[in-house]
């Protein structure tokens, strides 16, 4: 798959909001950003920080169980959509990590306005991410994809919960 212009542009500028959004945060420890310290916030940012990595992680443990992913293969050569368990929620949960690990995690340890302005810009641009990735989907797993679309919102967990419920 060859990728387009706007497609490098798309992912240069996530890695660059990542980067500076980073946990281990370069202008907070050389001393660019002085935020203030909340012990409430800091700890609620372990616990989204680490709610976030769970998601990032589940198609590498989900795929090969559930996607039809041949043997010696990774976990992106899956061939058979997954709408259960997490997916049943949401269709998107590793972008919904990135999400909350990234820019929810980092404004909560380091409460400061540019996390706050770069923290929406990053998740602009996943959400624009998944637009691509969602054009790809249908393109591979056609009208199963386009009903799972309709049925599983994209990355809004609370709507998926009740949607369940």
């Amino acid at each position: 798959m060859k990728w387009k212009p706007e497609e490098i542009f798309w992912n240069v500028l996530l890695t660059v909001f990542a980067i500076l959004c980073f946990p281990v945060n370069p202008l907070v420890l050389t001393g660019i950003l002085d935020t203030c310290y909340n012990q409430i916030a800091y700890i609620s940012g372990w616990v989204t920080w680490g709610f976030g990595m769970a998601l990032i992680l589940t198609p590498i443990v989900v795929f090969p169980r559930r996607g039809g992913v041949k043997k010696g293969k990774t976990f992106v050569h899956t061939t058979r959509l997954v709408d259960s368990g997490v997916y049943g929620l949401v269709r998107h949960p590793q972008y919904l990590g990135g999400i909350l690990a990234l820019f929810v995690a980092t404004l909560l340890w380091y409460p400061h306005w540019l996390f706050g302005l770069l923290g929406t810009m990053g998740t602009i641009t996943i959400y624009m991410s998944t637009k691509k990735e969602e054009e790809y989907l249908v393109e591979k797993f056609g009208s199963s994809y386009e009903a799972y679309m309709k049925r599983v919102p994209g990355m809004n967990i609370l709507a998926g919960i009740i949607r369940i419920i």
